[in-house]
């Protein structure tokens, strides 16, 4: 029996299905098995081919319901985060292509227009689903919309800007509230536990639909009447529970909470609302892992649990006894011990606790530690509130995601100096995860911003002292960036020691070029001057290479500057980062504002989107791994010899 033939028999239906014009040919009563095969069918690939598993388990009813439906793509779903897509991906043309995903090369990790024309927004960060929909559902009236939110990214202040818009605007926008009580964490905060309080009357259920449907047949939902008998609809129920429904209260029809689940429940309720008019919620309660009882039982573990045995649910362990810690686990160690000694600091993140490693402290001291939900913007003014009366927060946000909150950084923190730590995990490109998740311009976004402090260590002993510094007295606010993975240092646990602000240090003496470097990408620098030194040269003679490990990039180390200006004319900047505006600029600007002209090679990330792939893999691509830079290197010396030899040349005419 060969694959095709294997398939056919393992995944049936699922085998006959490549768009969803395909899905809609089933019966109803098929569909429970459809969701059966494309749930196994996930769970076989991202066994072998690791991604994000849990969300997907969860909301494979809801998308085979909605591509079941809906008219797609003519009809428009716009997921908030793609975590819960990848049942989506493999009903719309890209099954056989899906052991791809993640890979360089291969298909994006979260849906793309550039993608599929199934994918109608490109959603790697959470919330903003409601706007995008509400827009489409505004420039295209003769579709339905359809926004598909989880109740963690209701969380997030652009969801709530989205339906206050909503609630106010002329559309027939319908909202799935995909409800299964999590982020990638246990989700937290007043809406989560609103969601699990909230609970609506079975028959009453029932009783509102049979309604809806005789209003909207003899034409009174379809006009001003609307929202007069949704206003009297809300009071009444109000009356009844007493409790107000906080979408309702806003005019947005609510219909649930329902079995997430019931895939043939979900196609009856789904095509009952497809065509009332006015914006509507539908409330899903579904569970995290769903049909794979590991996930079930540990979802946060199963959010991107990488390989696993499907039969036995047995996770593939690398043995990293002999390896360096992550750079997300210094940081959280090393909060916990510098917590122990000062007092006032607090810890906070945005919903990754365990993603950044905030649970070290969050176990140990639950009261100092605060996690609040998918909301940057308000995780940098929440910081900034305890820090203006005394507290020293340290704020831990991924690069990527910090971006939402740069209007706070600026006014609730910067403008005031106020003593908040940020600390930027995921900084730099971070894989597989692509172009929404690189942290590529936090030190080019933030640079030009008055009084912070911005540093980023090479290793993980400089990242505990970095940590360390930062916590002292009349620091202001200061950022520290660094990557996710593993550092290089075995033996970490150094000594907390001050490090002085705005200082550098010079890594190897040299005389004919200069390397400018900041960050973990010093170590590439590092592995690149070992490397020459030992390949044997064709030329007479081998560049002598000075490397500086800048440390800060604000204030950025004059002293460094001064002796590389006056001792090289060939200087090489290198940075996880884009390259306008970052710390290439800076030494560019500064070299020109006091008289200096070297030959000045700037390494960073290029003014494009770099898509996913290993660090490995694209460090490769942009040109900033070991073998980049030696070549960069050997351009830059050769050229330098054959000047020398034109001087020769020109002497021996003379």
């Amino acid at each position: 029996m060969n694959m095709e033939q294997m398939d056919n028999e393992q995944f049936s239906l699922l085998s006959q299905i490549k768009y969803p014009s395909d899905l809609r040919q089933l019966k109803v009563e098929e569909l429970p098995e459809v969701c059966r095969e494309l749930r196994e069918d996930i769970i076989k690939e991202v066994s072998v081919n690791p991604g994000h598993f849990a969300s997907s388990l969860g909301a494979v009813e809801i998308t085979v319901a909605l591509h079941y439906v809906f008219d797609t793509p003519k009809d428009r779903i716009v997921w908030d985060v793609g975590h819960q897509a990848y049942g989506h991906k493999i009903l719309t043309g890209r099954r056989d292509s899906f052991c791809t995903n993640r890979k360089m090369g291969g298909i994006k990790p979260f849906p793309s227009p550039d993608e599929s024309e199934y994918d109608t927004f490109t959603c790697g960060h959470a919330s903003n689903s409601i706007s995008a929909a509400l827009g489409m559902a505004v420039a295209a009236k003769e579709n339905h919309v359809i926004a598909v939110i989880g109740d963690g990214a209701m969380s997030g202040g652009l969801a709530f800007e989205g339906l206050n818009n909503v609630s106010s605007s002329d559309n027939n926008l319908l909202i799935v509230l995909n409800d299964n009580d999590m982020s990638i964490d246990r989700a937290v905060g007043g809406m989560e536990k609103y969601l699990l309080n909230l609970d609506t009357n079975e028959t009453y259920n029932r009783l509102r639909f049979k309604a809806s449907r005789w209003l909207n047949a003899h034409g009174l939902m379809n006009d001003d009447r609307r929202k007069g008998i949704l206003r009297l609809n809300n009071a009444l129920k109000s009356v009844i529970s007493h409790q107000q429904n906080i979408f309702e209260g806003m005019n947005i029809r609510y219909f649930g909470p329902f079995d997430g689940h019931n895939v043939v429940e979900l196609v009856r309720i789904m095509r009952q609302l497809k065509n009332m008019s006015g914006p509507k919620l539908l409330h899903l309660h579904t569970t995290k892992g769903k049909g794979y009882e590991p996930a079930e039982k540990h979802a946060t573990v199963w959010h991107a649990p990488g390989k696993f045995d499907p039969e036995t649910g047995e996770r593939q362990h690398e043995d990293t006894s002999h390896l360096p810690p992550r750079y997300q686990d210094v940081f959280g160690e090393t909060l916990l011990e510098i917590e122990q000694q000062n007092p006032r600091i607090v810890g906070v993140t945005p919903a990754m606790p365990t993603g950044c490693s905030l649970n070290i402290m969050m176990k140990a001291m639950p009261k100092r530690t605060f996690d609040v939900g998918i909301a940057e913007g308000h995780a940098v003014t929440f910081s900034g509130g305890m820090a203006k009366d005394g507290l020293q927060p340290f704020c831990n946000i991924y690069s990527a995601f910090a971006q939402r909150a740069y209007d706070n950084i600026i006014h609730d923190v910067a403008i005031q100096r106020l003593p908040v730590v940020f600390c930027f995990d995921r900084a730099g490109l971070v894989g597989e995860d692509g172009p929404t998740h690189h942290g590529a311009f936090d030190m080019a976004a933030l640079r030009p911003i008055p009084h912070l402090t911005i540093a980023s260590p090479m290793d993980e002993r400089e990242l505990r002292r970095l940590m360390y510094t930062a916590q002292l007295p009349d620091k202001g606010p200061f950022v520290i960036r660094y990557p996710r993975g593993r550092g290089v240092c075995q033996d970490w646990r150094c000594p907390l020691e001050e490090i002085a602000v705005g200082t550098g240090r010079r890594l190897q003496e040299g005389t004919d070029i200069a390397i400018l470097s900041i960050g973990p990408v010093g170590n590439n620098v590092t592995a690149a001057i070992q490397s020459l030194a030992s390949q044997p040269s064709s030329l007479a003679q081998s560049p002598s290479i000075a490397h500086y490990d800048m440390r800060f990039l604000k204030p950025i180390d004059e002293d460094i500057l001064e002796e590389v200006a006056r001792k090289f004319k060939r200087i090489i900047t290198i940075e996880d980062g884009v390259r306008t505006g970052g710390m290439g600029s800076a030494v560019l600007e500064w070299m020109n504002d006091h008289g200096y002209n070297p030959q000045i090679v700037r390494l960073g990330l290029p003014d494009n989107f770099v898509e996913h792939g290993t660090v490995a893999q694209l460090q490769h691509l942009v040109g900033i791994d070991v073998e980049g830079i030696v070549e960069v290197i050997r351009g830059m010396w050769n050229e330098e010899c054959g000047m020398r030899n034109v001087e020769c040349g020109m002497r021996n005419e003379l």
